[in-house]
């Protein structure tokens, strides 16, 4: 292999795009599922290299599902004023927070679908995936907003934040139900971090303060300028959401998290949170690779437990499984509330785990497929937690799929045969039609 590994494999970039009719089905889709799947990640421009992984312009892969068929497959670049050849550091230093990749994730909300990703604004897309443009919600938008945020089940808000390398380092958000950026707080944090997610809880935000710090002197030299810092420390914030400032600092071991599973209150009122957890040579030996090394490596990145008691500011910490996982997911009417399904995928695997009894159900792939992020869909009016589908883009040499598991047993229900491989991305949704 020459060249960066992710310009190549799994992970490289299509040319360009296009449209597709009438998909091929394999087994039976659930009429349930009418709506749409949209993946988003990142696909540079023929001939071009972004220098990382991260970097790469947004490319979002949608499939229409509808009535027991896959109506159809598209593709398009999110085009941001990056994408036109825009940068994102003016000539006067100041910050242009259109001129961003838009590449890790595509959610609903109110009435817009997202594009996006945590060094700017978020650029709204259409149902068919045509760009309208970037989106600061009538100016009241005025940090960038991560590409994790969560929607409260109870109450239909959508809680974010942005962080930055200048001050204001971290800042709080929500948008109503309808979608109205109705809240805005700077929180106190000692410095920029990267911060990748967060989690909510009922009656809590819960902040990670963890050391993968901007360095200035790493401009120019790296494409992103953060690296891990011991000296930084690594905490863990709790946070009422009635009384926003005041924060309960929890020291941890030293570690980094780029994704959360959920988080929640448990009977006693402490918090726990699930999410997947590298500790530094783990972080060290990914974050090298993906910027230009020759594998993605999860064999260190495990799902953790902690439980932070605000009463009584103890804290616990637990290896729930030591397998390699990444992209953890859920059911999303449970974000915030105990729940206990979490599903995750490693390099030929989706994973099921069981908190509950501390079971985990595997799914195998054969050792040339490369599943992505495994999105979980109730069914309409479901009983159990895990009564549903889980949707992942499978990809391998032959080209790519999008596989329908049962989510209780993880047993194959449908396969779509997309018409390209799909390069391997980051994160979906999916957008159910309204009824």
């Amino acid at each position: 292999m020459t060249g960066p590994a992710y310009l190549s494999g799994y992970l490289a970039p299509v040319a360009d795009e296009m449209d597709a009719y009438d998909l091929p089905v394999t087994g039976a889709l659930p009429p349930e599922l009418t709506g749409r799947y949209f993946r988003n990640g990142p696909n540079p421009l023929p001939g071009q290299d972004p220098g990382h992984w991260f970097l790469g312009p947004g490319m979002i892969h949608g499939i229409r599902l509808r009535g027991g068929r896959a109506e159809w497959y598209r593709n398009r670049w999110v085009r941001t004023a990056e994408l036109e050849g825009a940068s994102y550091v003016r000539p006067d230093l100041s910050i242009d927070r259109t001129a961003v990749p838009a590449n890790t994730h595509v959610v609903p909300h109110g009435d817009r679908i997202l594009a996006l990703v945590e060094s700017g604004l978020p650029y709204e897309v259409t149902a068919e995936l045509d760009t309208v443009g970037p989106c600061d919600f009538g100016g009241r938008l005025t940090t960038a907003m991560t590409a994790h945020p969560k929607q409260d089940p109870q109450t239909g808000e959508l809680h974010f934040f942005g962080y930055g390398a200048l001050p204001p380092y971290l800042t709080y958000h929500v948008l109503d139900a309808a979608g109205e950026l109705v809240r805005s707080r700077e929180i106190a944090v000692t410095g920029p971090t990267m911060m990748h997610d967060f989690a909510i809880t009922a009656g809590h935000v819960v902040w990670l303060d963890l050391p993968v710090v901007f360095d200035p002197a790493l401009i120019g030299r790296e494409r992103i300028p953060y690296r891990w810092d011991d000296a930084h420390g690594a905490r863990l914030g709790v946070m009422p959401r009635a009384e926003l400032a005041t924060v309960r600092w929890f020291d941890v071991d030293p570690c980094f998290v780029f994704h959360v599973g959920n988080a929640y209150e448990d009977a006693a009122g402490a918090v726990v949170l699930d999410a997947v957890r590298y500790d530094v040579a783990g972080f060290g030996s990914v974050w090298s690779r993906l910027g230009g090394g020759a594998n993605l490596d999860r064999s260190r990145a495990q799902l953790y437990r902690w439980r932070l008691d605000p009463a009584t500011g103890t804290r616990r910490e637990e290896l729930l499984d030591d397998r390699g996982v990444e992209f953890p997911t859920h059911d999303n009417d449970r974000t915030g509330r105990p729940n206990r399904h979490l599903y995750a995928v490693g390099e030929h695997t989706i994973v099921k785990y069981d908190t509950g009894t501390g079971s985990a159900t595997v799914y195998r792939f054969d050792a040339e497929q490369r599943p992505g992020e495994a999105v979980f869909v109730p069914t309409d009016g479901a009983r159990a937690e895990d009564e549903g589908w889980l949707l992942s883009i499978v990809t391998g040499p032959a080209g790519s799929v999008l596989l329908v598991l049962d989510a209780a047993d993880l047993a194959p229900v449908a396969t779509v045969g997309l018409p390209r491989r799909v390069p391997a991305g980051f994160h979906g949704s999916w957008i159910a039609d309204r009824i």
